[in-house]
Protein backbone atom coordinates (compact mmCIF):
# COMPACT_ATOMS: atom_id res chain seq x y z
CA UNK A 1 0.00 0.00 0.00
CA UNK A 2 1.41 3.19 -0.85
CA UNK A 3 2.33 5.51 1.64
CA UNK A 4 -1.03 8.49 2.52
CA UNK A 5 1.22 11.57 1.93
CA UNK A 6 -0.17 15.07 3.10
CA UNK A 7 0.66 18.65 2.03
CA UNK A 8 2.04 20.24 4.17
CA UNK A 9 -0.71 22.79 4.72
CA UNK A 10 -2.61 20.07 6.51
CA UNK A 11 0.01 19.59 9.22
CA UNK A 12 -1.13 21.24 12.38
CA UNK A 13 -0.98 25.10 13.47
CA UNK A 14 -0.48 25.45 9.25
CA UNK A 15 -1.91 28.41 7.90
CA UNK A 16 -4.54 28.01 5.07
CA UNK A 17 -3.10 27.60 1.73
CA UNK A 18 -4.24 26.38 -2.15
CA UNK A 19 -5.40 22.83 -2.00
CA UNK A 20 -3.00 20.40 -3.58
CA UNK A 21 -4.79 18.33 -6.02
CA UNK A 22 -3.93 15.52 -8.55
CA UNK A 23 -6.32 14.50 -11.32
CA UNK A 24 -5.97 11.64 -13.45
CA UNK A 25 -5.56 11.34 -17.00
CA UNK A 26 -9.39 11.03 -17.52
CA UNK A 27 -11.59 13.00 -15.66
CA UNK A 28 -14.55 10.85 -14.22
CA UNK A 29 -17.83 12.37 -16.09
CA UNK A 30 -19.55 13.37 -12.38
CA UNK A 31 -16.71 15.50 -11.45
CA UNK A 32 -17.38 17.52 -15.23
CA UNK A 33 -21.25 18.13 -14.10
CA UNK A 34 -20.53 18.58 -10.84
CA UNK A 35 -17.99 21.52 -11.97
CA UNK A 36 -20.40 22.82 -14.72
CA UNK A 37 -23.08 22.91 -11.84
CA UNK A 38 -21.63 25.41 -9.72
CA UNK A 39 -19.84 27.42 -12.21
CA UNK A 40 -21.90 30.88 -12.40
CA UNK A 41 -19.81 31.62 -15.91
CA UNK A 42 -19.80 29.08 -18.00
CA UNK A 43 -16.16 27.78 -18.85
CA UNK A 44 -15.12 25.02 -21.14
CA UNK A 45 -14.32 22.01 -18.98
CA UNK A 46 -12.57 20.45 -22.38
CA UNK A 47 -9.61 18.80 -20.88
CA UNK A 48 -7.94 18.00 -17.65
CA UNK A 49 -6.07 21.39 -17.39
CA UNK A 50 -9.34 22.98 -17.71
CA UNK A 51 -10.94 20.69 -14.88
CA UNK A 52 -7.53 21.54 -12.71
CA UNK A 53 -7.56 25.37 -12.92
CA UNK A 54 -11.64 25.72 -12.47
CA UNK A 55 -11.14 23.09 -9.43
CA UNK A 56 -8.43 24.97 -8.26
CA UNK A 57 -9.49 28.44 -7.69
CA UNK A 58 -13.20 27.06 -6.54
CA UNK A 59 -11.50 25.49 -3.16
CA UNK A 60 -9.11 28.10 -3.04
CA UNK A 61 -11.55 30.70 -2.50
CA UNK A 62 -11.82 31.89 1.14
CA UNK A 63 -15.60 31.44 1.41
CA UNK A 64 -14.98 26.96 0.30
CA UNK A 65 -15.79 26.05 4.18
CA UNK A 66 -17.29 22.87 4.08
CA UNK A 67 -20.19 21.57 7.07
CA UNK A 68 -18.89 18.36 8.67
CA UNK A 69 -21.44 17.56 10.77
CA UNK A 70 -23.47 19.06 13.95
CA UNK A 71 -22.93 18.61 17.82
CA UNK A 72 -25.03 18.99 20.28
CA UNK A 73 -22.88 19.59 23.47
CA UNK A 74 -24.21 21.02 27.03
CA UNK A 75 -23.74 24.71 28.09
CA UNK A 76 -22.37 24.36 31.19
CA UNK A 77 -20.70 21.67 33.73
CA UNK A 78 -23.17 19.04 34.79
CA UNK A 79 -23.60 20.63 38.09
CA UNK A 80 -24.44 23.47 36.88
CA UNK A 81 -27.22 22.12 34.36
CA UNK A 82 -31.26 23.48 34.50
CA UNK A 83 -33.20 20.37 36.18
CA UNK A 84 -36.61 20.74 34.86
CA UNK A 85 -39.53 18.12 34.66
CA UNK A 86 -39.79 18.95 30.93
CA UNK A 87 -37.63 17.84 28.65
CA UNK A 88 -37.69 20.04 26.26
CA UNK A 89 -37.07 22.69 28.34
CA UNK A 90 -33.43 21.29 29.53
CA UNK A 91 -32.28 20.67 26.11
CA UNK A 92 -33.30 24.26 25.36
CA UNK A 93 -31.41 25.81 28.21
CA UNK A 94 -28.72 23.44 28.40
CA UNK A 95 -27.39 22.51 25.39
CA UNK A 96 -26.11 24.13 22.02
CA UNK A 97 -25.44 23.35 18.87
CA UNK A 98 -21.79 23.60 17.35
CA UNK A 99 -21.10 23.47 13.65
CA UNK A 100 -17.75 21.83 12.87
CA UNK A 101 -16.35 23.37 9.61
CA UNK A 102 -13.79 22.46 7.65
CA UNK A 103 -12.19 23.73 4.32
CA UNK A 104 -10.25 21.07 1.63
CA UNK A 105 -6.20 20.70 1.83
CA UNK A 106 -5.96 17.72 -0.69
CA UNK A 107 -7.48 15.76 -3.37
CA UNK A 108 -6.04 12.82 -5.10
CA UNK A 109 -8.11 11.23 -7.99
CA UNK A 110 -5.11 9.23 -9.19
CA UNK A 111 -3.93 6.81 -6.30
CA UNK A 112 -6.06 6.82 -3.48
CA UNK A 113 -9.16 8.57 -4.98
CA UNK A 114 -9.97 10.91 -1.64
CA UNK A 115 -10.44 14.32 -0.53
CA UNK A 116 -8.89 15.58 3.03
CA UNK A 117 -10.86 18.55 5.45
CA UNK A 118 -9.00 20.19 8.20
CA UNK A 119 -11.02 21.99 10.46
CA UNK A 120 -11.36 25.84 10.52
CA UNK A 121 -9.20 27.64 13.70
CA UNK A 122 -12.60 28.63 14.51
CA UNK A 123 -13.72 25.05 15.09
CA UNK A 124 -10.91 23.92 16.92
CA UNK A 125 -11.13 27.10 18.80
CA UNK A 126 -14.70 26.69 19.72
CA UNK A 127 -13.68 22.43 20.72
CA UNK A 128 -10.75 23.60 22.55
CA UNK A 129 -12.62 25.51 24.72
CA UNK A 130 -15.68 23.19 25.31
CA UNK A 131 -12.97 20.96 26.32
CA UNK A 132 -11.22 22.97 28.76
CA UNK A 133 -14.41 24.69 30.52
CA UNK A 134 -16.88 21.79 30.46
CA UNK A 135 -15.54 18.36 29.60
CA UNK A 136 -12.47 18.97 31.68
CA UNK A 137 -14.51 19.90 34.69
CA UNK A 138 -17.29 16.55 34.19
CA UNK A 139 -13.92 14.18 34.01
CA UNK A 140 -12.37 15.53 36.84
CA UNK A 141 -15.44 15.77 38.96
CA UNK A 142 -16.05 11.79 37.79
CA UNK A 143 -12.78 10.76 39.41
CA UNK A 144 -11.52 10.38 42.79
CA UNK A 145 -8.56 12.76 44.10
CA UNK A 146 -4.38 12.10 44.09
CA UNK A 147 -1.51 14.11 44.31
CA UNK A 148 -0.92 14.49 40.62
CA UNK A 149 -4.32 14.90 39.22
CA UNK A 150 -4.23 18.44 38.52
CA UNK A 151 -1.14 18.03 36.30
CA UNK A 152 -2.89 15.24 34.46
CA UNK A 153 -5.84 17.84 33.99
CA UNK A 154 -3.65 19.71 32.33
CA UNK A 155 -2.11 17.44 30.33
CA UNK A 156 -5.11 15.91 29.01
CA UNK A 157 -6.08 19.52 27.84
CA UNK A 158 -2.41 19.85 26.09
CA UNK A 159 -3.33 16.42 24.52
CA UNK A 160 -6.34 17.52 23.15
CA UNK A 161 -5.24 20.60 21.44
CA UNK A 162 -2.79 19.01 19.67
CA UNK A 163 -5.31 16.40 18.59
CA UNK A 164 -7.67 19.19 17.61
CA UNK A 165 -5.05 20.87 15.70
CA UNK A 166 -3.82 17.71 13.69
CA UNK A 167 -7.70 16.32 13.26
CA UNK A 168 -7.40 15.50 9.41
CA UNK A 169 -10.70 14.00 7.87
CA UNK A 170 -10.26 11.73 4.66
CA UNK A 171 -13.12 9.77 2.54
CA UNK A 172 -13.57 9.11 -0.77
CA UNK A 173 -12.89 11.55 -3.38
CA UNK A 174 -17.26 11.13 -4.30
CA UNK A 175 -17.69 13.43 -1.29
CA UNK A 176 -16.92 16.37 -3.76
CA UNK A 177 -20.73 15.50 -5.25
CA UNK A 178 -21.53 17.74 -2.32
CA UNK A 179 -19.74 21.23 -3.48
CA UNK A 180 -21.91 24.20 -3.94
CA UNK A 181 -21.56 27.19 -5.32
CA UNK A 182 -18.15 29.53 -4.11
CA UNK A 183 -16.34 26.40 -3.02
CA UNK A 184 -18.62 25.55 -0.08
CA UNK A 185 -19.88 22.17 0.90
CA UNK A 186 -21.76 19.85 2.90
CA UNK A 187 -21.02 16.02 3.46
CA UNK A 188 -23.82 13.43 1.80
CA UNK A 189 -24.29 10.07 2.07
CA UNK A 190 -24.12 9.78 6.16
CA UNK A 191 -20.58 10.38 6.38
CA UNK A 192 -21.49 13.22 9.18
CA UNK A 193 -21.93 10.26 11.36
CA UNK A 194 -17.85 9.35 10.96
CA UNK A 195 -16.87 12.69 11.33
CA UNK A 196 -18.56 13.21 14.63
CA UNK A 197 -17.80 9.69 15.77
CA UNK A 198 -14.23 10.56 15.16
CA UNK A 199 -14.32 14.31 16.86
CA UNK A 200 -16.36 12.82 19.92
CA UNK A 201 -13.30 10.42 19.78
CA UNK A 202 -10.65 13.63 20.58
CA UNK A 203 -12.65 13.76 24.17
CA UNK A 204 -10.65 11.15 26.12
CA UNK A 205 -11.12 10.91 30.03
CA UNK A 206 -9.39 11.69 32.83
CA UNK A 207 -7.62 8.08 34.05
CA UNK A 208 -6.31 7.80 37.69
CA UNK A 209 -3.82 6.18 38.44
CA UNK A 210 -3.76 2.46 38.52
CA UNK A 211 -3.64 0.75 42.47
CA UNK A 212 -0.28 0.32 43.82
CA UNK A 213 0.68 -3.37 43.80
CA UNK A 214 1.18 -4.30 47.77
CA UNK A 215 4.19 -7.24 47.97
CA UNK A 216 2.77 -9.70 50.39
CA UNK A 217 5.39 -10.35 53.45
CA UNK A 218 5.36 -13.71 54.43
CA UNK A 219 5.98 -14.13 57.40
CA UNK A 220 9.68 -16.44 58.53
CA UNK A 221 7.94 -19.78 58.89
CA UNK A 222 8.55 -21.39 62.89
CA UNK A 223 10.52 -24.31 61.51
CA UNK A 224 13.56 -24.20 59.56
CA UNK A 225 12.13 -26.90 57.00
CA UNK A 226 8.66 -25.63 56.94
CA UNK A 227 7.31 -24.54 53.35
CA UNK A 228 3.59 -23.90 54.43
CA UNK A 229 1.66 -22.54 57.51
CA UNK A 230 -0.83 -25.26 57.22
CA UNK A 231 0.55 -26.49 61.01
CA UNK A 232 1.69 -23.17 62.42
CA UNK A 233 -1.77 -23.20 64.73
CA UNK A 234 -1.96 -26.40 65.24
CA UNK A 235 -0.77 -27.28 69.03
CA UNK A 236 1.92 -29.70 69.02
CA UNK A 237 1.45 -32.64 72.33
CA UNK A 238 4.80 -34.26 73.30
CA UNK A 239 5.32 -38.00 73.88
CA UNK A 240 5.80 -37.57 77.33
CA UNK A 241 2.53 -35.26 77.94
CA UNK A 242 0.64 -37.85 75.90
CA UNK A 243 1.57 -40.71 78.39
CA UNK A 244 1.24 -38.96 81.79
CA UNK A 245 -2.21 -38.16 80.89
CA UNK A 246 -5.01 -39.96 82.98
CA UNK A 247 -6.80 -42.07 80.60
CA UNK A 248 -9.86 -42.60 83.32
CA UNK A 249 -10.29 -38.54 82.35
CA UNK A 250 -11.56 -39.11 78.94
CA UNK A 251 -14.97 -39.28 78.80
CA UNK A 252 -16.43 -42.17 77.09
CA UNK A 253 -18.37 -41.99 73.68
CA UNK A 254 -22.29 -42.57 74.92
CA UNK A 255 -25.42 -41.17 73.59
CA UNK A 256 -25.70 -39.54 77.08
CA UNK A 257 -22.31 -38.04 77.60
CA UNK A 258 -22.58 -35.24 79.73
CA UNK A 259 -24.98 -37.47 82.38
CA UNK A 260 -22.41 -40.32 82.15
CA UNK A 261 -19.30 -38.22 82.87
CA UNK A 262 -21.55 -36.51 85.84
CA UNK A 263 -22.20 -39.91 87.37
CA UNK A 264 -18.73 -41.82 87.05
CA UNK A 265 -17.13 -38.81 88.14
CA UNK A 266 -19.41 -38.64 91.18
CA UNK A 267 -18.26 -42.76 91.69
CA UNK A 268 -14.70 -42.41 91.36
CA UNK A 269 -14.59 -39.31 94.00
CA UNK A 270 -16.69 -41.37 96.49
CA UNK A 271 -14.31 -44.36 96.75
CA UNK A 272 -11.37 -43.98 99.34
CA UNK A 273 -7.69 -44.83 98.46
CA UNK A 274 -7.25 -48.34 100.47
CA UNK A 275 -10.61 -49.57 99.48
CA UNK A 276 -11.21 -52.83 98.12
CA UNK A 277 -8.83 -53.77 94.91
CA UNK A 278 -10.91 -55.74 92.23
CA UNK A 279 -9.02 -57.80 89.44
CA UNK A 280 -9.12 -56.51 86.05
CA UNK A 281 -11.10 -58.25 83.22
CA UNK A 282 -9.13 -59.35 80.40
CA UNK A 283 -9.74 -57.17 77.52
CA UNK A 284 -8.76 -58.05 73.83
CA UNK A 285 -7.46 -54.82 73.34
CA UNK A 286 -5.18 -54.33 76.64
CA UNK A 287 -1.15 -55.22 76.15
CA UNK A 288 -0.12 -57.54 78.85
CA UNK A 289 1.55 -56.35 81.83
CA UNK A 290 5.24 -56.05 82.22
CA UNK A 291 7.27 -55.89 85.26
CA UNK A 292 9.36 -53.20 82.93
CA UNK A 293 9.29 -49.97 84.34
CA UNK A 294 10.27 -48.17 81.17
CA UNK A 295 6.85 -46.70 80.60
CA UNK A 296 3.77 -46.29 82.53
CA UNK A 297 0.94 -49.09 82.52
CA UNK A 298 -1.47 -48.57 79.83
CA UNK A 299 -4.52 -49.80 81.41
CA UNK A 300 -7.27 -48.04 84.08
CA UNK A 301 -6.46 -48.68 87.71
CA UNK A 302 -7.91 -48.52 90.91
CA UNK A 303 -6.38 -44.83 93.09
CA UNK A 304 -3.70 -45.91 95.57
CA UNK A 305 -1.33 -44.43 97.76
CA UNK A 306 2.00 -43.25 96.73
CA UNK A 307 3.93 -45.06 99.28
CA UNK A 308 2.13 -48.01 97.53
CA UNK A 309 2.31 -47.25 94.06
CA UNK A 310 6.04 -46.71 94.69
CA UNK A 311 6.69 -49.97 96.27
CA UNK A 312 4.73 -52.20 94.10
CA UNK A 313 4.96 -50.72 90.63
CA UNK A 314 7.43 -52.42 89.68
CA UNK A 315 7.21 -55.99 91.87
CA UNK A 316 3.51 -57.03 91.32
CA UNK A 317 0.76 -56.51 88.80
CA UNK A 318 -1.79 -54.26 89.81
CA UNK A 319 -5.94 -55.16 90.28
CA UNK A 320 -7.49 -53.19 87.79
CA UNK A 321 -11.26 -51.79 88.15
CA UNK A 322 -13.49 -52.18 84.96
CA UNK A 323 -13.33 -49.38 82.73
CA UNK A 324 -15.56 -46.39 82.77
CA UNK A 325 -17.27 -47.03 79.60
CA UNK A 326 -17.90 -50.58 80.69
CA UNK A 327 -19.47 -49.55 83.85
CA UNK A 328 -21.67 -47.03 81.45
CA UNK A 329 -22.89 -50.10 79.76
CA UNK A 330 -24.91 -51.64 82.56
CA UNK A 331 -28.20 -50.44 84.08
CA UNK A 332 -27.16 -48.00 86.60
CA UNK A 333 -29.37 -47.82 89.49
CA UNK A 334 -30.48 -45.65 92.19
CA UNK A 335 -27.29 -47.19 94.37
CA UNK A 336 -24.57 -45.44 91.97
CA UNK A 337 -24.50 -41.90 93.11
CA UNK A 338 -22.59 -39.94 95.36
CA UNK A 339 -22.91 -42.29 98.26
CA UNK A 340 -20.87 -45.06 97.33
CA UNK A 341 -21.05 -47.68 94.41
CA UNK A 342 -23.26 -51.10 94.56
CA UNK A 343 -20.76 -53.53 95.27
CA UNK A 344 -23.38 -56.40 95.67
CA UNK A 345 -23.34 -56.10 91.29
CA UNK A 346 -19.64 -56.96 91.27
CA UNK A 347 -20.35 -60.79 90.52
CA UNK A 348 -22.97 -59.61 87.41
CA UNK A 349 -20.15 -57.01 85.93
CA UNK A 350 -17.53 -59.97 86.43
CA UNK A 351 -19.82 -62.26 84.58
CA UNK A 352 -20.49 -60.04 81.88
CA UNK A 353 -16.32 -59.23 81.06
CA UNK A 354 -15.68 -62.82 81.39
CA UNK A 355 -18.03 -63.84 78.77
Amino acid sequence: MPPLLLPSSAAAFKTRSAPNIVLSTKVDPWLTQTLKRINRIKRPLNSVPQHFRCLTETLSSPSAIWTLCSLMLPKAPESELRKDDNPLVEALFNYQTLTIEAYIVHVDMVSQNEVAFKLTPESIESLVEYHKGIHSVDTAAATWNWSEKEVQLKKLQEDFVQAANRFVYRTNAMALEGLEEDGAGELLCGRSEEVRSAIMGLFLPLLPPPPRVVDVVRPTPLVPGSTGAENWWQPTMSHSQQTSMDPWRIVPSSPNTTSSADSTSSMWASMGMNEMQLPSPSSSFSEPYTTECDSPPQFYSAPMTTAAYSSSMCMAPIPQLPLPSMLLQQQCSTSMGFGGFDWGRYQDLSMSFAM
